[in-house]
Order: structure tokens, then sequence, then C-alpha cells
């Protein structure tokens, strides 16, 4: 049976596919009678099955060799295109992980948006979410992963802008559409360079070719930033990092994904990518600056966001920065190891935060307080979920983090002291949320907010356990590591930072004592955190402004150039014509002197550089 649903695995985004499509007959209100549920339902039923379909097949793959399938797609004029799949227990683990998850992300919208119309929509961009996702992992061309990535950002923009009656909404849509935009067109660039180079866009044969590939450092070095900014945009990393915490202004169960799976997509492509990147030391070296970079800042200005889902969404930011500094230097392993006990734990997070807004109706968090009486499970929960993000002994987050480090200690040491400051500055902003929510006394949105109902629970007390269990996941998988070889005053340093950013944030944020909110430094300081370093208003005063500036011209010589040109042509012949209009006898004669003149002065036109010099001749 085992061996059945491995060789038809690959159908697995099929079902999720299907839902969405199916999902579409009540989109439009085109069946009426039942209302929109019926949608979310059909979903809910074939992301159970494409579930359970990559979940039992999963232990045919151990300690197999990967299965590799293609079909021609094109063959014409000299281009063959395959598509490429590559099935193992990596590809159909990580599908059990999204099917999962989206499987509870529905399961919490069945709660979340139980009096929403828009049911329809909303699965249905689900259903392509997950089928994109799949899709995504078991591809193994470069090309067809790119056109994947290219869906998965129109579903995001969708996705964001489902309640687009709403300002922000559709701002937020917008904006994280166009800043995608950027980093895929330049990706692109580098796609169609690739293929002349390697000729082949196979992760497994681009892999081969890079070993004993022989490019002009400049070429390598363009080939590698290009093929890097694509990621950059998909993982939120600087400078287009500005769109994950707009899009916050989507559906909580959007989130759920967007913060657990859907950033990593592009960390997805990048640690396939790694051995092309390695041809380049710039461009991993520029990969490890962009991620150390990223990782600190969007960690400090987690800080000082007051609004929940904008500060979890700076923290996916730093822990995807986590990721672009083990790609940059080759831990390839490790990065898929912080992917999956960030996925599982931030899910967690994104879970308890939206059960709290759903009946809180607010994400200010100083409006939250005292609610760890009322609200006991998902206080818990929220603080499995930092166990599970952070480097705390024996959850995922801290094995995952420790190998890093340890993998980085002998050649980058700095870098180890980098994830001690991302660590004890996520573990300070996570119980900063914990105690600003849950601790102290109630206030007048939180007087009357009881736990949430049991489609909005049941994902949360799933995903507490799979939290719990991710140690013993990594231990069934051989990643964790060996203790005989265990860095102790890494990991201490690990577990220190913790507990430092973790314990300062309890005393702080649980005492009565001290009063709320606090201030860190002068109101400058606080308001150059608060406010993404100001790179907002930075890129309206560059980009923003050139971009304004050159459309202003283009508009000026468009109007002023090209239309006046066609508007005096037009003006001149309704003039010429009302003029001739006048000298019209009527008589055939006349007409045809007019048209011997006017064939004369053309050809005297015509013909006037040989007269010229049949003059000079003659002078």
């Amino acid at each position: 049976m085992a061996d059945l649903l491995l060789t038809t695995v690959w159908l697995v985004p099929g079902y999720a596919l299907l839902g969405g499509l199916l999902a579409g007959a009540w989109s439009p209100g085109t069946i009426r009678k039942t209302g929109p549920r019926p949608s979310g339902y059909i979903n809910l039923v074939l992301t159970f099955l494409a579930f359970v379909h990559s979940l039992f097949a999963l232990p045919a793959t151990w300690n197999q060799p990967a299965q590799q399938l293609s079909w021609t797609w094109l063959d014409a004029a000299g281009l063959t295109l395959t598509v490429d799949l590559k099935i193992s227990a990596l590809t159909v683990g990580a599908m059990a992980l999204v099917t999962g998850l989206n499987l509870l992300a529905q399961i919490f919208a069945v709660g979340y948006m139980e009096m929403d119309w828009g049911w329809g929509r909303f699965y249905a961009m689900l259903g392509v979410f997950e089928a994109g996702i799949c899709a995504l992992i078991l591809c193994n061309s470069l090309f067809f992963s790119y056109v994947i990535l290219e869906v998965l950002t129109l579903g995001t923009y969708l996705l964001v802008g489902l309640w687009f009656s709403q300002p922000l909404v559709v701002t937020g849509a917008r904006d994280a559409f166009l800043t995608k935009r950027v980093g895929d067109l330049i990706m692109l660039m580098g796609v169609v360079a690739l293929l002349p180079l390697a000729g082949t866009w196979n992760f497994d044969e681009l892999a081969q070719w890079a070993q004993t590939a022989d490019l002009d450092p400049k070429v390598a070095t363009l080939l590698g930033l290009a093929l890097l900014a694509g990621p950059l945009g998909k993982c939120a990393q600087f400078p287009l990092h500005l769109w994950l915490d707009e899009a916050m202004e989507g559906p909580v169960p959007s989130t759920i994904l967007r913060n657990s799976v859907v950033v990593a997509t592009g960390a997805w492509v990048l640690i396939k990518l790694q051995p092309v990147l390695a041809l380049s030391e710039i461009a991993t070296t520029t990969a490890i600056y962009i991620g150390a970079v990223t990782a600190v800042g969007a960690s400090a200005i987690a800080i000082a966001q007051i609004d929940i889902k904008r500060s979890l969404s700076y923290s996916v930011s730093a822990y995807m920065g986590l990721v672009f500094i083990a790609v940059g230097t080759g831990e390839t392993q490790t990065a898929l190891m912080l992917l999956l006990s960030h996925a599982v734990a931030m899910a967690l997070l994104v879970t308890c935060t939206g059960g709290l807004i759903w009946n809180t109706i607010t994400q200010d968090l100083t409006q939250y307080g005292g609610l760890w009486s009322r609200r006991p499970i998902s206080g818990l929960a929220f603080l499995v979920g930092v166990a599970g993000l952070v480097a705390l002994p024996p959850f995922g987050g801290f094995w995952s983090l420790l190998t890093m480090a340890q993998n980085l200690w002998q050649a980058h040491p700095e870098l180890v002291g980098v994830l001690v400051v991302v660590n004890g500055l996520t573990a300070f902003s996570v119980m900063r949320e914990f105690g600003l929510i849950f601790a102290g006394q109630p206030k007048p949105m939180t007087v009357r907010s009881p736990e949430v109902h049991w489609p909005m629970i049941i994902p949360m007390i799933i995903l507490m356990g799979v939290t719990l269990h991710i140690p013993l996941i990594l231990m069934e998988w051989n990643l964790l590591p060996d203790w005989a070889n265990l860095n102790v005053p890494v990991a201490g340093a690990l577990i220190g930072s913790t507990i430092v950013g973790g314990g300062l944030a309890t005393f702080i944020y649980l005492s009565d004592r001290i009063s709320k909110p606090v201030k860190f430094g002068p109101q400058s300081v606080q308001d150059f955190f608060a406010y993404d370093f100001y790179t907002a208003k930075l890129y309206k005063l560059t980009i923003v402004f050139a971009v304004g500036l050159v459309s202003q011209m283009v508009f000026w010589f468009d109007r002023y150039i090209v239309d006046g040109l066609v508007n005096l042509v037009g003006l001149f012949t309704l003039f010429s014509g009302q003029g001739l209009k006048y000298n019209v006898s009527g008589q055939t004669q006349f007409y045809a002197l007019t048209i011997l003149f006017g064939i004369a002065v053309l050809g005297m036109l015509l013909a006037w550089p040989s007269l010229s010099k049949i003059f000079l001749i003659f002078n």
C-alpha cells in the first residue's frame, strides 16, 4: 500500500488544486442556496486526503534513493523544456508538513471566518497555495520552480487583499505584490542566463555542473546575485522586507501559512541553488551579509512594535535571515532544520494570536493584559511556541540553532555572535508579547475575552503536540548533533542568551511595579526602531521619488511632444481642408491642373539634391 501511495505521490498537489477549482463555484455566488460554507468543507476533505497520502507514503522513502520523474513539456526550435520531479524522503516529508499545516489553517478558518461570506475565494486561494507549494517541493527544475513562485506571488496578492473594501488591505496587497516583483524580475534574468551556461535547468544537473564549471568571476557574480534576488523578496529580506508586515492585514488563517511555509518557498529554491551560488564568493558573502543585517535588524524592530501580527512578522524575517546565513556558508542541511522548527513554532504562535484577535477585536498590544486566568489554553500554547522558537533545550529551536552555531564556530565565529544576539532579541520580543497579553490586570478590551471555540482550539492543541515532538522527529532523521562532539561553550552562549533575553522581558513585563508602556531610551530612538529604521520614508525620498519624476517626464513627453506632433498634423489637415474647400470650382481641368502642380512640386523636392549639383556645375 505504501509503495502504491509513493508511486502516485506526485498527485498530492492535484488534491488541493481540485479543491480550489471546486470552491470557485461558490466564489461569485453561483450557488446561493447553500451559502459559501460547502466550499470550505470540500477543501478540508481534499486537503485531508493530500495529508494522509503524503504521510502514509513517507515510510516508503526511508533509506531509499530518490526517484526522478520527467515529462517533456516543450520541444521546439532546439529548446527542450521538461517537467522534472524528485521524490525523496525530504520532499515527501516537506509535503506532509505543508498539507498538515494547511489542514490546521483551514480548520482554524472555520471558526475564525464563521460569519464571513468570502469563504469561496478564501478557500480557493488556500487550495492554490497548497498546490503551488507542494508542486514547488516536488519540482526539480529551476524554470518551473520560478513559474510556481510567480503563481504563489499572485496568490499572496489575492489572499492579502481578500477584504478589498478596506484601504489598508488594498495597500498591503499591492505592496506585497510589487515588492516581490522587483526580486522576481531580476531572478528571471539569472534563470534565462543560466541555461546557455549550464545547458540545463535541472537542479541535480546544475549541482553536478557547478562542481566543474569554469566561469568568468564577473559572470559568476552577476549570475549569483541575480538568482539571489528572487528569494530575497520571497523571504522578506532587507531591503525587500517591508511587504511582510503590511501583508498582516490579511486574514489570520492565511497568515498561519504565510509566516510558516510560504516565506520558506524562496529559501527552498535558494537551498537548491546553493551549488551555483557557491561559484561566486561575492554572491555567498552577499547572502551572509544580507541575512545577518536582516536577522539582527528585524529582531530589534520586533521589540518596538505594538501590533501583535507585525511583531511576529519581523521575527519571521529574522529567522529567514538565519537561513540565508546558513545557505551562504554552505550549511544547507542546517537551513532545512531551521525551516522545520521555525515553521511549526511560528504556526503555533500565529494560531494563538489569531484566537486572541478574534474576540478581543484589537491587535494593539497596549490594550491587552490579564488574560492568563481567562485563556489558559492560549497562554500555555503561546509559551510552547516560544520554547520551540528560541534556543531552549530540549525543544526543536535549540537543536537547530546549536547545529548551525557548531558548524560555524571554526570558520565564522563572528556569525555565532549574530546567532546569539538574534536568539536573545527574539526571546525578549516574544516574552514581551506574552507579558503584555497575559500578565497584569485586565483592561477594558480584555475583561470579556473568553477562550475561543473548538475549531480554533483544536489546531492550537495539535500544533502544541507537534512542537513538543520536533526533537524526536530530528532524532528519527539522525539530525541531532553528536553528544560526544557537543560544543559546550556555544551551547552555553545560546542558552544564556535565551535566559537573559527571556528573563529580562519576564522581569519587566510580568512585574506590576514597572509602569507600562516601558520606554527604552529617548523617544527618537524608539521611533527609529518602531518605524523600521525609517526605511519606508527612505524609499519615498529615493526610489519612489525617482520613479515619480521619470513618470512625470515620460508623461510630459507623451502629452506635449508625441501627442503634440499628432495633433499638429491633424490641425494642419483640418485647416488645409477647410481652406481648399473654398477653392473648389467643380471643373475637371482645374482638378487636373492642381494634381499636376502637386506632382511637380513633389518631384522638385525629391530631385532637389540633383538639381542643386547641376546649378553648381553651371555656376
